[in-house]
């Protein structure tokens, strides 16, 4: 299933199940996502607090989360 298809499926859906699932899917790639742009940010020698601005958390948040995972 792609991430359009997922959608599509919560917006326009009838099915709560199958939306709910498609908002589990969408969960998981959007954190995917965000992990493998933090650890391209900070090898591009962003700082956590440049990070955490633009992610709109703080910087605590962002490091608790990310730190040691740098590598993916």
């Amino acid at each position: 299933m792609t991430a359009a298809a997922d959608l599509d499926r919560v917006v326009n859906g009838d099915d709560p199940d199958t939306a709910l699932e498609a908002v589990a899917r969408l969960r998981r790639l959007l954190e995917q996502l965000e992990a493998e742009h933090v650890a391209r940010a900070r090898q591009a020698g962003r700082s956590w607090q440049e990070i955490a601005a633009r992610l709109g958390v703080t910087k605590q948040t962002v490091h608790r989360k990310y730190r040691g995972r740098e590598e993916l």
